[in-house]
């Protein structure tokens, strides 16, 4: 009996048999892969909704032509419930992912090993930056062991698409919001509280980042001083690329804390 006479294969998929006739291949159809031809899954929501489990794990994403294993952060961890796609990993002491660098550009990733691990200290960049589609953004910045989460809600065809070409990108926030990510420690100058995506205050001298809050100690947005985001730069400290910067009359003193940041996309 040939081994195709139970058809095997799922989702409208063509099975084949071997030239020797005692095994078979299954021939997918797109959006299907596997032995079987499973439906090839694109993001941690997808897992979340076809399992309904609230277990972190790793899952294999189908984005391109090879599978990624990623780990699927499921449940609320403090961004809300659902599945959420890891995208990128900052670490503040490094200039990997500057404001400045390329690889907020490009599409090109980095340490995709880093996507497999939790909120821990490797940096990574996966192709979900590119490719993953959301409603939702997951911002954390961990300081020491305590990891804090706030939401942006705004719907994108991926975090490259708001990114990639500079331009600006207003979210409405609030500089308090942003503050609960360092807690009592953050610290922000009063004024302009220009906040979103590609913030640049008064030129690249100052105060800017790829996403996140730059503010000035004057009624004006022309030279800040202070920010909180991720994949920063400018004053005071060109190198913390991910954390709070805070100087020249902030609410809370001055501040140079450089944290580990964690995106992910719902």
């Amino acid at each position: 009996m040939s081994p195709c006479f139970s058809s095997p294969c799922h989702n409208g998929g063509s099975c084949v048999t071997s030239h020797i006739g005692y095994s078979f291949e299954c021939v997918c159809k797109n959006g299907f892969v596997g032995e079987y031809c499973e439906k090839a899954i694109k993001s941690c929501k997808e897992a979340y909704g076809a399992s309904k489990s609230n277990t972190s794990k790793l899952v294999s994403l189908h984005l391109g032509s090879q599978p990624m294993t990623v780990l699927c952060h499921m449940g609320d961890f403090g961004c809300g419930h659902g599945g959420w796609t890891p995208v990128m990993k900052i670490n503040g002491n490094k200039s990997t992912f500057h404001y400045d660098s390329v690889y907020w550009s490009n599409k090109l990733e980095y340490n995709t090993a880093g996507g497999e691990t939790g909120f821990d200290l490797q940096e990574t960049k996966l192709p979900t930056y590119w490719d993953t589609s959301f409603s939702r953004i997951c911002l954390g910045m961990k300081i020491g062991e305590q990891v804090s989460f706030i939401v942006i809600n705004m719907k994108a065809s991926s975090l490259y698409s708001l990114i990639t070409e500079g331009k600006y990108r207003s979210t409405s926030l609030g500089r308090d919001t942003w503050k609960k990510l360092f807690g009592s420690e953050a610290s922000l100058q009063r004024y302009c509280n220009m906040e979103g995506f590609n913030v640049i205050c008064g030129g690249s001298f100052f105060s800017k980042a790829r996403i996140g809050i730059a503010t000035n100690n004057q009624d004006h947005c022309n030279s800040c001083d202070s920010r909180i985001g991720f994949g920063t730069g400018g004053q005071y400290d060109d190198f913390n690329t991910c954390g709070n910067e805070a100087s020249i009359s902030p609410d809370n003193g001055d501040k140079h804390i450089k944290a580990m940041g964690y995106i992910l996309v719902y």
